[in-house]
């Protein structure tokens, strides 16, 4: 069978420091793989997400990319778009926009731009919220039990291309020592596949000077049933919903994630107010790990 081969790289992202963010594998020169060939590939990686780049099929992008897990593609995930645009400009990709980067996927057009810091942002895509039920919310409580959901932010399927479960609990401690097992994971399995989300995301306030303002859990429910390190979509649906909720710390503010599985994610997030449809940046690092060649 004849093979190619092209630039590969595997990123860290939402972290300044290695190993301490969610890695991404970057597939460069990927248009004429097939579906079924990306997704073989993606399971084959055994990483969170695995992000497939090629040219553009609408002008004003800079590239296209396509995003698989393990099992299923996706329309849009955050870390896959944080960890693709830093891939691009490391291999020497020139915008089109010096400090803009538009990059095409299943949920559209995406926008993401250079900051000061070092970090890229992309602008949070539209999201809908549907709050759950009273029969929902008692289901709910009984399988997170013993932390405490803060009802006074009713939690609610928000869904920006990747679909998640946002609870709040009453401070960052309580979100850090939710345990997941047994008959509480079948429970939120259940109803998760009930709301239509991949996942739960568990969100907790620090106390004032803390590492953070919040602190970020997020499992997948069904068939992938891990925990993951950082995650860009539902930070984007935390930051979407508080400010639905009109519950939102500022114009600006941060998320440590990844602390339960030995990581330290730093997410920056950002509203822009003076902007049309006052979008929302979600914004981090990215680090290089592995810089190399991929055998298609």
């Amino acid at each position: 069978m004849s093979s190619r081969t092209v630039q590969f790289k595997q990123v860290d992202v939402f972290t300044a420091v290695p190993f301490k963010g969610n890695p991404l594998a970057v597939i460069f020169d990927a248009e004429g793989l097939s579906t079924e060939r990306m997704q073989e590939i993606a399971r084959w990686t055994n990483l969170s997400e695995t992000a497939f780049l090629m040219p553009p099929t609408d002008p004003r992008a800079d590239y296209r990319v396509r995003i698989f897990t393990t099992a299923v593609e996706l329309p849009f995930a955050g870390h896959p778009t944080l960890g693709s645009a830093h891939a691009l400009i490391d291999s020497g990709y020139e915008p089109k926009t010096p400090g803009r980067l538009v990059q095409q996927c299943g949920v559209g057009l995406v926008t993401l731009a250079a900051r000061e810091n070092g970090e890229w942002a992309f602008a949070a895509p539209p999201a809908s919220i549907v709050p759950l039920t009273d029969a929902q919310n008692e289901r709910l409580a009984t399988a997170l039990a013993p932390a405490v959901i803060d009802f006074s932010a009713p939690p609610a399927a928000v869904n920006n291309g990747a679909p998640w479960l946002v609870v709040r609990v009453q401070d960052a401690a309580q979100c850090l020592a939710m345990s997941l097992h047994g008959g509480a994971r079948e429970a939120l399995e259940a109803l998760v596949a009930q709301v239509g989300t991949h996942g739960i995301a568990v969100y907790g306030p620090h106390e004032p000077g803390g590492p953070a303002t919040f602190e970020l859990r997020v499992t997948l429910l069904g068939a992938e049933n891990i925990e993951d390190p950082v995650t860009g979509s539902a930070n984007a649906a935390l930051a979407t919903l508080l400010s639905a909720q009109g519950r939102r710390p500022g114009t600006a503010f941060t998320v440590r994630q990844g602390t339960a599985l030995g990581r330290d994610g730093r997410v920056s997030i950002a509203y822009d107010d003076d902007a049309s449809g006052a979008p929302i940046w979600i914004g981090g690092r990215t680090v290089t790990i592995v810089d190399g060649t991929f055998c298609l």
